[in-house]
């Protein structure tokens, strides 16, 4: 599971990795936590062609029914088995309504064996910034306001070689669903039917972890 990140922050890196240009006017936090502003990518049909833009979202899916906003508290990653029957993403799901989350590096605690958390960061082993696949949604911010949000996908990683080092000994471990940037314009464009088969999980020997600064 993943509560915290550090998207991607430089504009240009943005548009060269993921295709689309930030919003000018936005601005977003250094680290993301649930509820927080974000830039998230997502295929748009606004002015009658298809392209990717980026939206600024928040953490923390809303699902259109939603009122309370503390909601995104508890919706920030989506089990990708079973987001398409969850009361909370199935309708983003079932509606196709995917997004891609631009990372830099994702925080997960690491235990030693003395049972002491520490807050490790996983990246990608190239340096290139991670898109992690996602659902969005239009819901309500705390005054009524429509605000776009977003959870991530996640996949079981009980067997995978980094993965499973991390979050609690005792616990499932999860992981988020870090796409190919050769796969990017499929996730965003594909059948709901064909969404399923791609929750795979990022090669280990892809991925760097180390204690985070």
């Amino acid at each position: 599971m993943c509560a915290n990140y550090r998207p991607v922050s430089d504009r240009t890196r943005l548009q060269t990795h993921f295709g689309a240009p930030a919003p000018t006017d936005a601005t977003w936090p250094e680290e993301a936590r649930s509820m927080c502003l974000v830039p998230v990518v997502r295929q748009s049909d606004e002015g009658g062609e298809s392209h990717r833009e980026v939206f600024i979202g928040q953490f923390g899916l809303m699902p259109f029914w939603a009122k309370d906003p503390t909601v995104a508290r508890r919706t920030y990653n989506a089990r990708s088995e079973t987001a398409d029957t969850k009361p909370n993403f199935r309708d983003a799901w079932r509606r196709g309504q995917r997004c891609i989350v631009p990372a830099e590096c994702v925080y997960l605690p690491h235990y030693d064996e003395a049972g002491k958390a520490t807050r490790w960061q996983v990246a990608r082993a190239d340096g290139a910034p991670m898109g992690i696949a996602g659902l969005w949604s239009l819901g309500w911010s705390h005054n009524g306001a429509p605000v776009p949000s977003f959870a991530m996908l996640t996949v079981n990683a009980d067997d995978h070689p980094l993965m499973r080092t991390l979050h609690k000994p005792e616990d499932e471990k999860r992981m988020v669903v870090i796409l190919d940037e050769a796969d990017y314009e499929k996730w965003l464009n594909c059948p709901v039917e064909a969404m399923s088969g791609m929750m795979t999980r990022y090669p280990a020997a892809s991925l760097t972890a180390e204690p985070a600064p």
